[in-house]
């Protein structure tokens, strides 16, 4: 909401402070703390692992095919503005990739979970994104080190799979290639029990 009490659109995010970490939420502006390490390493693990073989090794030898960018502002509504930790598009489906908001609806989200936000990453952007027809969503969870898996299947979600860190799993949309789950996490020992804000 904005100080008026009407309903937050794009406009009023573009107004927050540059370098703000911002998403546009039902029509709130909710501001995020800077991710902690255990959140920005799997964003970063994941960026290497599936980005690595699907975004910039296409045309390289990869399998190739898709965008997958860190933390882009796309546009699901008037008044949902979402910033996904990880967002893939089929590269046939967006041809325009360089702009700000993103208008074309991801075919891949992947949500870290921190204390923050993980109720509303479990909550609201899973109904949205099912609503909006996000075709998978994943969720990864740093504290228990697991990644769940989901696929859009008649506007529901269904169960893709759930890994732990000692999986090596093909999960779809990309199981063209393997993925160590346990690399996307924190060494154990270098991991903190603490309960910060992020």
């Amino acid at each position: 909401m904005t100080t008026s009490g009407r309903l937050a659109t794009y406009e009023d995010l573009l107004a927050s402070p540059e370098g703000t970490r911002v998403e546009l939420v039902a029509g709130t502006i909710v501001t995020a703390p800077a991710p902690l390490p255990r959140h920005s390493n799997p964003q970063g693990s994941l960026r290497r692992f599936v980005g690595g073989p699907f975004h910039d090794d296409d045309g390289f030898g990869g399998p190739g095919g898709w965008w997958i960018f860190v933390e882009v502002d796309v546009r699901f509504g008037v008044h949902d503005v979402l910033r996904p930790d990880l967002a893939g598009w089929r590269r046939e489906r967006l041809a325009t990739p360089d702009v700000r908001p993103i208008d074309v609806v991801p075919d891949w989200v992947c949500e870290i979970l921190s204390p923050s936000t993980a109720a509303r990453d479990r909550v609201y952007k899973r109904r949205l994104y099912a609503q909006c027809g996000v075709a998978s969503y994943w969720v990864v969870d740093p504290a228990a080190r697991t990644l769940e898996a989901y696929t859009l299947r008649d506007g529901s979600w269904v169960d893709a799979g759930a890994f732990d860190d000692t999986a090596v799993a093909r999960i779809a949309p990309f199981e063209a290639v393997e993925l160590p789950v346990g690399r996307l996490f924190l060494p154990r020992a270098a991991s903190r029990s603490g309960e910060d804000s992020e």
